[in-house]
């Protein structure tokens, strides 16, 4: 049975595609909006590339200008904002290239990584409480620092981007089958790092 689609997704959607249009037949403050709309998520995307604030400013405002002058072209086949974060991730991946630097290995938010993954960090405030926290996320972030790319990545764009396995494919330019199998993986990865500390919190808990 097909998965119904999501009234909000399809809003959004159709939002941008009337922006988009309008943006298409001239109209530039159409575009303002857009670029209201995702410098937000646009500057914390290259920010897992980039960690210099002002060269973050930098690259967000040449990827939107690359993604202004590239619109004529654009035709709606993928989601907008699918289509800008490949612009987004190639100028931040083309600006470190040019700079002779390489992509810094963990991209994810580690406290929010162990969230999304199940594993809750430690809430109370006592030392025990907090280095049982400080372990998990630096088990989270050595597990991300030997995870291959690919897989990193596409863990990333589900858990932390909100993208779809399909627009996930689109970005990533491979099947949906593969998508699938890399998050599975990199799920995977993650839980057999965590799982021995999560069981051990938890048996100190209880003594």
């Amino acid at each position: 049975m097909a998965k119904a689609a999501d009234p909000h997704t399809s809003s959004v959607t159709n939002i941008d595609g009337e922006l988009v249009r309008r943006v298409q037949q001239g109209d530039k403050a159409a575009f303002d909006l857009l670029v209201r709309k995702y410098q937000q998520r646009i500057g914390k995307l290259v920010s897992r590339f980039i960690s210099d604030r002002s060269e973050v400013e930098d690259v967000t405002q040449e990827a939107f200008i690359k993604a202004y002058r590239a619109l004529p072209n654009f035709r709606g086949d993928s989601a907008f904002y699918t289509w800008l974060y490949r612009i987004a991730t190639n100028t931040a991946k083309n600006y470190l290239v040019a700079a002779g630097r390489r992509p810094p290995r963990s991209d994810v938010d580690i406290t929010s990584g162990a969230t999304e993954q199940g594993f809750e960090l430690v809430s109370d405030n006592s030392p025990e409480g907090e280095m049982a926290s400080e372990e998990i996320r630096r088990t989270i972030h050595d597990a991300l620092e030997q995870m291959p790319e690919e897989l990193r990545m596409a863990l990333s764009m589900c858990e932390f981007d909100g993208l779809t396995y399909d627009e996930i494919a689109e970005v990533m330019d491979c099947p949906i089958g593969t998508v699938r199998s890399r998050i599975f993986r990199a799920r995977q990865s993650l839980d057999q790092k965590l799982r021995p500390i999560i069981s051990t919190t938890e048996i100190e808990e209880v003594v």
